[in-house]
This record gives structure tokens, sequence and C-alpha cells, in this order.
């Protein structure tokens, strides 16, 4: 038994189960020239990531760790006990994905398991989990986003754009035409999907995610974002509407549960 089965062998069956790889690096040539929030920090969306799912059930994390580029200190995701850390070397964001892509791919989860591919600078609400399995679970996409990407709302080239709205139980959802290497899709749909995913991101240093996700949409595939958005990337200007991200970044976290020293 590898160590995802081991890993996620505990889970409960009464909740879909949602499996959380995230993806940290020491540096990354992709994100170092973005602007952020005032309080934004890679530790600091760790942090809020593991206090969104402290009173979760069925929702488990295994942190990826790129340390193609040394660091002189011990990382942060590895100074926490709770979840596992694969440590992997690749220098840039579409290796890693494509060595995430690897390790989901040889798994042997359940089809039906969420997978949640996660990069290292998003921000998510609390109660955010419960609303990615109602997206899931409304059966009209086969990819799920919790960011409501802002630039769909003033950039002149989705000035025509036009969304199917969709509504479950706590929020509404739109479909939208792509989306980063932060999605959710259900275990077998990558599976299907894999030589899709890999080829945008084979010999890039940066997964062309807005064209893989136009090519899934012309194979049939939906993509659904929640609106107001539950989670973010955590650029200002692209953030997700409605919310202010650097308060919701500011949020304490109890280390009780956690697996982080107190």
């Amino acid at each position: 038994m590898g160590l995802c089965q081991k890993f996620f062998s505990l889970w409960d069956s009464k909740k879909p189960p949602i499996a959380i790889y995230v993806r940290h690096c020491h540096f990354s040539s992709a994100s170092a020239h973005k602007a952020r929030m005032p309080s934004f920090s890679k530790h600091a969306c760790f942090l809020n990531l593991l206090r969104s799912i402290q009173e979760e059930s069925n929702v488990s994390v295994i942190f990826l760790l790129d340390t193609f580029y040394p660091m002189s200190e011990e990382h942060f995701v590895k100074k926490q006990t709770k979840y596992p850390v694969i440590e992997i070397q690749e220098g840039y964001e579409a290796g890693s994905f494509l060595k995430l892509l690897d390790i989901i791919s040889c798994s042997k989860l359940d089809p039906d398991t969420v997978i949640y591919s996660l990069e290292d600078d998003y921000i998510h609400k609390s109660g955010w989990v419960p609303i990615l399995r109602e997206g899931i679970g409304l059966n009209q996409a086969d990819y799920v986003t919790l960011y409501d990407h802002q630039d769909k709302y003033f950039l002149p080239q989705y000035e025509n754009l036009q969304s199917r709205i969709f509504v479950s139980k706590s929020t509404h959802w739109r479909t939208t035409p792509s989306t980063t290497n932060t999605f959710a899709v259900k275990k077998g749909t990558l599976d299907r999907h894999l030589k899709v995913h890999q080829e945008y991101s084979l010999g890039r240093k940066i997964t062309a995610d807005h064209d893989k996700f136009l090519a899934l949409n012309r194979m049939g595939s939906r993509l659904i974002s929640s609106i107001p958005g539950w989670a973010t990337h955590a650029e200002p200007d692209f953030a997700s509407p409605c919310v202010d991200w650097d308060l919701v970044l500011k949020e304490k976290i109890d280390a009780g549960n956690t697996g982080i020293a107190k």
C-alpha cells in the first residue's frame, strides 16, 4: 500500500473525501514578481489553509515541496507533523505540476474522490469545504474552482462572455472558460483527462492553464466557479470580488489540531 492509500484509508464514507495536494517551493520564478495583499506570505496562506480545514471531516492534505532552489532554513511545511510532505526536485511550475499528476495517477484512490490541486498562494474563506462539495455534487461540471476570477469582469476579451448559472444549497455557480492550476476534479475524471493536463505542461516552465481549460471545454468538459468566490489567488488586481481577502488572511489559527508546534 502506497503513501496516499495509507494516509487516506481512515476516511469516513459519510462524506465525499477531498484529497488536497498543495504544491510549495523555496522559490518560484512564476510568482516572485506578482503584486500581493499587504498581509500576504506563503506561510500565511499555509496557516489559512490549515485553519480552514480544522473542523472538517474526510479532508486531508499531502504537501509537495519543490527543493530545487536551496533555502537557508527548513521550510515551514516540514515543521508541521500532521500531514505528509513529499520532496521533489523540479525548479519550475510546469515540472512540479507534472510530478503532481504522476503522484495522483499512481495512487489507487476511489474514482469519486475529489482531488483538489492547490497552489501555495491561495486564500480560503472559512466554510469552503462544504461549498466545494456542493459544486462537485451538482453534476453540472467536471471541474470546480472557488476562485471567481475578477479579470472576467473587466478584460476586453470577456466583454461578451456568457455564462450558465447554477445554484446549490448555499451559493450560485457560473460556467467560466478557464482557471489556474488550482482546481477540483474527481479522480476518475482526472484519469480520463490526464494526457490533456500533461500536454499543456510538457516542455514548458509554466503550465498553459488557460489554453488547457479551453481545450478541455472543446472536449465537452465544463468548468464552474462559485459566485462570489470562496477562495482567491493572492493577487489584488485579480482577486475574487466582494471579499476583504487581506482580512481573511489575518485571521488567527488555533495550533491545537494542525500539527504545528505551539
